[in-house]
């Protein structure tokens, strides 16, 4: 069988995949609203074939970097104007990829069904965002969204770092600087540094990976910056703790008073499965009022649930919260909400003082 890598990308396009998987001895798969399917008409593919379709995406310089680091992170459009985020591994020692389509039109709030106090964000000079949930759940489409509110309403220059860069902002009120790893520069923490003399007024940082990352994505802001970056947390107390663990013991009461004054707000979203089909988000939100700063600073960062839960005036939320207002509005089952629930509990007991 002489499988195209154009006609599995144009299968997935066609049926709003998220993903493709190509693994030696198995059928290429897409993943279609969380769930992993077969693609129709393609058998099982051997190793040379799959071997070759991942080995074909890759150019000489890539393909070097692959036979040494054995894993290689980049991105590249596809025919029809899909990008593509690519990871290419070896796994039993066979090439192997996991694909990432992304739109070539960045969704609006309305199209992502994002709450409007996120498009708020977009207003604010300086300070720290974050994004915060699993992997696959929408976070960079999400502050891309933001990016895009950014640069359609006001002017500036936005310089995102990314690993690598996804969606592609075209300059409109604003103008754009997308540094790509690997490509454009070769480390998040130089190209942090060299951030601050590019003259940015907003700062994407595509994921804050180790100390002198966080480090510097919390300087930036400090300086008078508007810094977005994403995180694989579950909660914005979790984000916290996070982000303080990052740094040696002997640094970590100053993190906390430094974090305490830039962070602005916490996002935590997940997907989950709609009653109409396909998936919804659901949020907690977070923000940072002087209540939320001063137990920052003070680590306890375990009252910030409790202050979440009474702040719903200024447009704060709840993960469960939220989903108890989806399950009420008919967009999710009070089944699915219920297996994706951080507190179980407490959603039933919201659930039935919202139904009394």
């Amino acid at each position: 069988m002489n499988i195209k890598m154009e006609e599995i990308l144009k299968f997935a396009v066609a049926n709003k995949a998220s993903d493709v998987h190509l693994i030696s001895d198995v059928s290429p798969k897409i993943r279609v609203n969380g769930e992993l399917l077969n693609i129709a008409g393609f058998e099982k593919a051997d190793k040379k074939e799959i071997t070759e379709m991942v080995l074909s995406l890759l150019d000489e310089k890539q393909l070097e970097i692959f036979k040494t680091e054995k894993e290689l992170d980049f991105s590249f459009d596809a025919a029809g104007g899909t990008r593509i985020r690519a990871n290419v591994y070896l796994q039993k020692g066979e090439a192997s990829a996991a694909l990432r389509l992304i739109s070539s039109k960045i969704p609006t709030f309305e199209e992502l069904g994002i709450p409007d106090i996120l498009k708020t964000f977009a207003k604010y000079k300086q300070g720290f965002v974050l994004v915060t949930g699993p992997t696959g759940h929408g976070k960079s489409t999400t502050v891309a969204a933001i990016l895009e509110e950014i640069n359609a309403t006001r002017g500036g220059h936005i310089v995102t770092i990314e690993d690598p860069v996804e969606y592609l902002i075209k300059p409109e009120k604003a103008i754009i600087s997308q540094r790509e790893m690997g490509g454009d520069t070769n480390s998040f923490s130089l190209s942090l540094r060299s951030c601050l003399r590019q003259d940015p007024n907003v700062v994407f940082l595509g994921e804050m990976r180790d100390l002198e990352s966080t480090s510097s994505a919390l300087t930036i802001a400090e300086t008078g910056h508007l810094v977005f970056s994403v995180l694989h947390t579950n909660s914005a107390a979790q984000t916290i703790d996070r982000i303080i663990d990052v740094f040696p013991s002997d640094a970590k009461d100053q993190i906390r008073v430094q974090l305490s004054t830039v962070i602005t707000a916490i996002v935590s979203q997940r997907l989950v499965p709609a009653i109409d089909g396909g998936r919804i988000p659901v949020f907690e939100i977070l923000i940072a009022t002087p209540a939320v700063r001063n137990v920052i600073r003070e680590g306890k960062s375990f009252m910030i649930d409790n202050i979440i839960q009474t702040s719903s005036d200024i447009g704060m939320i709840s993960f469960d919260a939220y989903m108890a207002k989806l399950v009420l509005d008919g967009k999710v089952s009070e089944e699915v909400a219920m297996s994706y629930s951080t507190n179980p509990v407490e959603l039933q007991s919201k659930l039935r003082r919202q139904k009394i």
